[in-house]
């Protein structure tokens, strides 16, 4: 990285939303930016998970960018190999490599009052930007619970994101703490393979059937070409979950039929009934991120696997304790304990306008104006922000409308011209976050009976978007200048006035 390099965009983050944000400013005709990841190479989620058996739980069609289709998806439900080599394919067939820094890892960013731009540290050295689009993704940081033992247990522990493929895993005893979308691939994937596995669950999860196959070769075939027999795939699929959205965010009593579907999943596959007892959550499904897979309860079911109905709450030795005082010796431990969403650790290296940190300016709750701006940030946006995620649809088209944001606000300030930025208004944000907590109160995230990982710590719900996808690219589509302050920089206005004197 040049000494001093001052670039207009400086991107964070080279997965769906950084990859897709660098395509989007290649396309508005903007080339000065770079993008900032801080491995070897690009695919951020889709990269850092690999363990066994990871793959998508939204339709390969739908989860792609609509500028950038795929028609020879392998699988209607894509694995984890696949849509990393996607994820490189677009890199490539944008040109994105020269934009690239990698091993370049943000340490601090810290925004300049008196030259309007952002002053950014990384590992490999420093950069300038007028323009911060952090798209770092609330699934990049593993979060691994503070157990007491744990420093002391003499076997191997890894995070389900950052799995460790040297170890052989044939014939030990293995303990799985966690029951989430990475654990219910997890375990069906290692069963046949260990000599017992430990599965630890605080809370069940609602599972419904995987329904997945091998997309065939005539399919392939039709989709390269007539590329509108993908666009139909895609737009029926998007379809059909922008009907099911009303279940979720207006009127949660409809989806007791779906708990009976998943009830018989579960009937199918687990005989015992103690063990389904276990199993069978007590909430409204949909509290909790359905999961799909059609092999989690039969493994569950295999002899050589324990389900504990209870936390792990501590460690002595080799003996792993759950709160209910079931022990398990075990030579292993994985944690699929999920990642830091509600406290992202990026929002502590992010300085803003009044010296104080995002992760200070956030510490009642993670809030920004149309889940991009955060008041008292200029010109710095995030992808993939405050309540906008999605409870049963694809992330894609999330961030597709959040780059047609960035877009408009790269617009507004070539407009106003000189050096400027825009700051949210606290009142607009404020204003914008209220009517998302106000429509939250209907959804099932909110009256399911459930405690799930997108409430944050006072048990608000800060990640999910309560409508549809219809209407957040709505709301998305422009930006609203009396949303914002625009600032100017001081000198540029002593500057005019002297010309105009003179």
């Amino acid at each position: 990285m040049a000494e001093h390099e001052h670039v207009r965009v400086a991107v964070i983050g080279s997965g769906f939303g950084g990859l897709g944000a660098a395509v989007r400013l290649r396309r508005e005709g903007i080339t000065d930016f770079v993008v900032l990841e801080r491995a070897d190479s690009v695919g951020g989620t889709w990269r850092d998970n690999s363990y066994p058996g990871c793959a998508c739980d939204v339709p390969s069609h739908l989860y792609s960018f609509s500028f950038a289709p795929n028609p020879d998806w392998p699988r209607t439900f894509s694995g984890q190999r696949h849509i990393r080599a996607y994820l490189e394919h677009v890199t490539d067939l944008f040109g994105l490599r020269p934009h690239l820094r990698l091993d370049s890892e943000v340490k601090l960013m810290t925004w300049d009052n008196d030259k309007l731009r952002w002053n950014i540290e990384t590992t490999r050295g420093a950069l300038t930007a007028d323009v911060v689009v952090s798209a770092t993704g609330p699934l990049s940081d593993p979060k691994i619970p503070d157990i007491p033992g744990l420093d002391s247990f003499p076997g191997k522990v890894f995070h389900s994101a950052r799995w460790d493929h040297d170890y052989d895993l044939t014939g030990k005893r293995i303990a799985m703490v966690g029951t989430g979308a990475s654990a219910i691939q997890i375990v069906p994937a290692i069963q046949p393979r260990v000599g017992r596995l430990t599965l630890f669950q605080r809370t069940p999860p609602w599972v419904m059937p995987r329904v997945d196959r091998a997309i065939s070769g005539p399919e392939r075939w039709l989709h390269r070409r007539l590329p509108v027999t993908a666009q139909a795939r895609r737009g029926l699929l998007w379809g059909i979950r922008e009907l099911q959205v009303q279940a979720f965010t207006k009127r949660p009593d409809e989806l007791g039929l779906v708990e009976q579907l998943a009830k018989r999943n579960m009937a199918r596959a687990v005989k015992d009934p103690a063990l389904r007892a276990k199993l069978t959550p007590d909430y409204r499904i949909g509290c909790k991120r359905i999961l799909l897979s059609s092999t989690y309860y039969p493994a569950l079911a295999k002899p050589n696997v324990d389900v504990v109905a209870s936390g792990l709450s501590e460690i002595r030795g080799s003996t792993v304790v759950a709160a209910d005082g079931t022990e398990a010796e075990v030579d292993a431990i994985i944690f699929g304990t999920g990642f830091h969403v509600t406290d992202m650790p990026i929002a502590e290296r992010v300085v803003g306008a009044e010296g104080i940190t995002l992760a200070e300016s956030w510490k009642n709750g993670m809030q920004a104006l149309r889940g991009a701006s955060a008041a008292g940030f200029p010109n710095w946006m995030t992808i993939i922000g405050p309540n906008t995620g999605l409870g049963n649809s694809s992330m894609i088209l999330v961030i597709e409308s959040q780059l047609n944001y960035m877009a408009d606000y790269l617009r507004q300030l070539d407009v106003l011209g000189g050096r400027a930025a825009l700051d949210a208004r606290p009142a607009a944000v404020e204003d914008w976050n209220r009517r998302v907590q106000e429509r939250m109160k209907r959804t099932v995230w909110s009256t399911g009976g459930c405690t799930s990982w997108y409430l944050d710590a006072s048990g608000r719900n800060t990640t999910i978007w309560p409508g549809t996808t219809t209407e957040f690219r709505r709301a998305t589509r422009r930006v609203d200048l009396a949303e914002y302050e625009v600032i100017r920089k001081p000198a540029a206005v002593s500057e005019q006035k002297s010309e105009a004197v003179a």
